[in-house]
């Protein structure tokens, strides 16, 4: 297997100046330049966004009735006193 180089791109990014200087503040405020908390934000962005997406995946192939019977059985029993906390 061929060890894959990072390759970076530029990308012109258009933000209004309000926009930009809060970003440069707060980068700042972190040690870090404005590339790098976009670079950060962004990856934020999709994780958030795939993890949405697998959560929804799963919630569609959920059965639901399934679920329901396991939460309304009857409970087994109690914990023995060595598996209860102080």
């Amino acid at each position: 297997m061929s060890e894959r180089k990072k390759q970076t791109v530029t990308y012109p990014l258009r933000l209004p100046a309000s926009l930009k200087m809060a970003v440069r503040e707060v980068a700042r405020k972190d040690g870090t330049s404005i590339n790098q908390f976009v670079n950060t934000a962004v990856a934020e962005k999709l994780s958030a966004m795939r993890t949405a997406e697998f959560f929804a995946e799963r919630g569609a192939e959920a059965d639901i009735e399934a679920a329901l019977r396991i939460l309304r059985r009857s409970g087994g029993q109690p914990p023995d006193d060595d598996d209860r906390m102080a």
